[in-house]
């Protein structure tokens, strides 16, 4: 059994919860599953009304997106931003655990006009949630990936890409004012595969210890302190980061196996449970969303991107994961 069973580890380990397949299990028995397997934190990607009355109850953390495409209307029109607090959370938050309102998913300034309105609509979103006296209760934030960095590595560099910057600063500025954290998907995966020749396959799945050049353990904490730095360079060195998805596929190509991933679920989980922090945030508790509940069938792109799932569709475990 995959099953959740260390509390510690339970409040600061999620599971994002995607659905684009055609063959999975209703919202009622994913929210059974995350009970018998003790998981504590669930991330949605856009406010499925039978997900959310599924969670009623629950005491599920809840991390809820506004989907890229209605980032604009909710951004040129405050009522459409009321309306859309009012349906997706206003309505279920008397049963339902609201823990962030993420307001897009790895927006790339250079690439989507979408981002223009970014902020815009995470301030009529922090509105909204503040006339009913949940700002403090419910952060807004938004969801950026790696790409954004202009530099990584070593990880005391970091620091956002000139085309990313005039986007991010002023996001991260809103987010240290509100006490809210910025997320981030962070991925070594990715990172490896784009690098094989100067990243080691066993540093990206924590299993090669003490050997970097810059003192770091593993892909992981590299990956995230470079964003921290990052944020320290545009006015946010007291945002948190929370690690909004984080995974390893197993089919797709030759990195890409059921073994593969099972390490790297195993190993980030236990690093996450020992407390310890990243070189730049030591004992800082990390949350992180492990990507994805379940293999998703109708996932566009690469053959990867259609087997994150730590779970099959049958909701039986891919893995043998456990908190030791």
């Amino acid at each position: 059994m995959l099953l959740f069973s260390s509390n510690a580890a339970a409040q600061s380990i999620g599971v994002c919860y995607g659905q684009v397949g055609n063959n999975l299990p209703s919202a009622k028995e994913v929210i059974d599953l995350y009970k018998t397997n003790n998981i504590g934190k669930m991330r949605i990607y856009n406010p499925n009304q039978e997900t959310l009355q599924a969670l009623g109850g629950s005491n599920i953390e809840l991390v809820i997106g506004v989907p890229n495409e209605e980032i604009q209307s909710i951004a040129n029109d405050v009522s459409s931003a009321t309306n859309w607090v009012q349906n997706n959370i206003l309505k279920y938050s008397q049963n339902v655990n609201f823990k962030y309102i993420v307001v897009g998913n790895e927006i790339d300034p250079s690439k989507d006009a979408t981002s223009q309105f970014v902020l815009h609509a995470m301030e009529n979103i922090y509105t909204s949630l503040a006339s009913s006296n949940l700002q403090n209760q419910i952060k807004v934030s938004t969801a950026i990936h790696m790409a954004l960095l202009g530099s990584s590595y070593p990880p005391s560099t970091g620091a956002f890409s000139s085309s990313s910057i005039s986007y991010i600063t002023p996001i991260v500025n809103f987010l240290a004012r509100n006490g809210a954290p910025l997320l981030a998907n962070v991925y070594t995966y990715f990172a490896y595969i784009g690098n094989k020749q100067d990243i080691p396959l066993d540093y990206a799945l924590f299993k090669q210890q003490g050997i970097n050049d810059v003192g770091y353990q593993n892909l992981f904490d590299a990956q995230l302190d470079s964003i921290y730095a990052a944020l320290e360079k545009v006015g946010g060195s007291n945002v948190k980061i929370i690690v909004s998805e984080t995974g390893w596929p197993s089919v797709g190509e030759d990195s890409a196996t059921t073994g593969n991933a099972a390490t790297y679920y195993a190993n980030l989980i236990s690093h996450v449970k020992s407390g310890n922090g990243t070189p730049m945030r030591p004992g800082q508790a990390i949350e992180a969303y492990l990507f994805a509940l379940f293999d998703e069938n109708q996932k566009p792109g690469a053959a990867t991107e259609q087997h994150f799932g730590l779970f099959n569709p049958n909701k039986s475990p891919k893995y043998q994961l456990g908190f030791l």
